[in-house]
């Protein structure tokens, strides 16, 4: 019996894991609203996770108006973790209308990728890169203050 806990203990540390700065990040891939694959490179610099309704509405609003490659020009990408959103309604509704969308979309449909970052549900985590590795880390919970981070970076 103690042995089990002692297993359980370990896993639930590894899962709580907090990202920290000067860590490199795991390799990913995921699929992004048209089935076209993206793999995490050295080349990214920043990271946008919503691990719900909530922060993917922050990042629409956020984005709003904004030109085609305005994220690839910043070099970032966006990871929308659907993984609770039920696979009928992600299948018909939700994903055909991400792809009317002026930006990519990187769905994590098995929370693979969201959950190795920690972070609040209804906020929009930046992890900023540097050849994969963490140089900052905040959260966002309102559209206007990620949109003026967004426009700070340069293009």
């Amino acid at each position: 019996m103690r042995i089990c806990l002692g297993l359980m203990l370990c896993l639930l540390a590894t899962f709580s894991h907090a990202l920290e700065v000067g860590e490199r990040l795991s390799p990913w891939t995921l699929l992004d609203q048209y089935d076209q694959p993206y793999s995490l490179d050295d080349g990214l610099q920043l990271l946008l996770v919503a691990r719900d309704m909530d922060g993917n509405k922050l990042v629409k609003a956020a984005l709003e108006g904004q030109p085609k490659d305005y994220l690839e020009a910043r070099h970032a990408v966006f990871v929308a973790d659907i993984s609770r959103m039920p696979s009928l309604v992600s299948s018909m509704f939700a994903v055909p209308a991400m792809r009317d969308y002026n930006y990519r979309v990187l769905l994590d449909r098995e929370s693979r990728v969201a959950r190795r970052y920690p972070g609040e549900a209804s906020h929009v985590l930046w992890l900023r890169l540097d050849h994969g590795t963490l140089t900052e880390q905040k959260e966002f919970s309102d559209a206007a203050a990620l949109r003026a981070a967004l426009e700070s970076l340069a293009p």
